[in-house]
């Protein structure tokens, strides 16, 4: 007998590896809708994304490692808000009820979901091609979240991570013959893998910069293009900013794997990275450099703002030229994974 809806939900979803209870929700999965009751001093904060099969993933991705992807990157969001993850819905479209793939999916969300104590609280599903929609709920002090409009001029641009990780993985994903797979080891092709299906959600960078950093956001169109909403968001008056190039925080898989004339390029407008980049006063950047350390995560300073016009990246030479490349936009390009 084919699965019914309810009973895919009660037993691959409604599971308490899933549905585990957390302080700010008073209501989970069950009824019409979910119930949350904040801390007093709190502001929620909600983001929400959709992955597409063929546009966003591979089609015959591992469900385990696929369901790491999809609650990761949407974590990713709360992290460069400076929320702490509260909890998250899931709305998943299917072509068929098939229970090895859901069961390995669940547990691929599960994984997540426990490390960040962030409990499925309801969601939907449907019949159809596979796309995945995951809203994410956090919580933050009010008045401190991080935005992207509060960059001045004189602040310092640093970055979290490494650069270009995710878009090497795609690359790889694709069989792209611009990536040398001669110089790929099993080491290199785990750190690959995991730069795609598991990114660092920042979530502890995120609420370490609260109050220190002055914009941010995550990368996920590619530096290029998403430090250019920080310098629109923040602009009065208009703000520039310029990035040397030889500070661009690259892997050793990275740089192993990508051939040198491509890898300023891939790690500016690459995307699919996943790691924070901020804005910081220079009296905060001390003690934002000691809550990295702290924390065990890398953190660059990659260039500053000024009030010159757009981004400029600085050569080794010294040199500066307007940076002509972009980022990922998904209705001006075409991108099939």
């Amino acid at each position: 007998m084919a699965l019914g809806e309810f009973e895919l939900i009660r037993r691959y979803f409604a599971v308490p590896e899933l549905a585990f209870a957390h302080a700010d929700v008073v209501l989970g999965a069950g009824d019409d809708g979910a119930i949350l009751a904040l801390p007093p001093g709190f502001q929620l904060v909600m983001s929400i994304d959709t992955l597409n099969e063929s546009i966003h993933f591979p089609v015959n991705a591992d469900p385990f490692l696929l369901a790491q992807r999809c609650l990761l990157v949407n974590l990713s969001d709360l992290a460069a808000m400076g929320a702490e993850p509260v909890a998250f819905t899931l709305a998943i479209s299917l072509p068929s009820a098939d229970e090895l793939w859901l069961a390995a999916f669940s547990r691929g969300l599960a994984t997540i979901a426990q490390a960040h104590q962030c409990p499925l609280i309801g969601g939907d599903t449907t019949r159809g091609p596979l796309a995945i929609t995951i809203q994410v709920h956090g919580k933050v002090p009010a008045g401190n979240a991080l935005l992207r409009s509060g960059a001045l001029a004189g602040d310092v641009v640093y970055v979290t991570g490494d650069l270009g990780d995710g878009a090497a993985a795609l690359w790889w994903l694709l069989d792209d013959a611009r990536l040398d797979h001669s110089a790929l080891d099993s080491r290199h092709i785990d750190a690959l893998q995991q730069a795609f299906y598991q990114p660092d959600a920042r979530i502890g960078s995120g609420i370490a910069l609260r109050g220190l950093a002055s914009a941010a956001l995550d990368i996920s169109d590619g530096l290029a293009s998403d430090l250019q909403h920080i310098l629109k968001a923040s602009a009065s008056p208009a703000l520039g900013a310029v990035i040397e190039e030889s500070a661009l925080p690259m892997s050793p898989t990275f740089q192993r794997c990508i051939p040198v004339t491509e890898q300023v390029a891939l790690a500016l407008t690459g995307g699919d990275d996943y790691e924070l980049c901020v804005t910081v006063p220079v009296a905060n950047e001390k003690a934002a450099i000691a809550a990295m350390k702290g924390l065990g995560v890398r953190f660059t300073r990659i260039g500053y703002i000024d009030n010159g016009e757009g981004i400029r990246i600085k050569t080794i030479s010294g040199q500066q030229h307007p940076l002509s490349l972009k980022g990922y936009n998904h209705f001006s390009e075409s991108r099939q994974v």
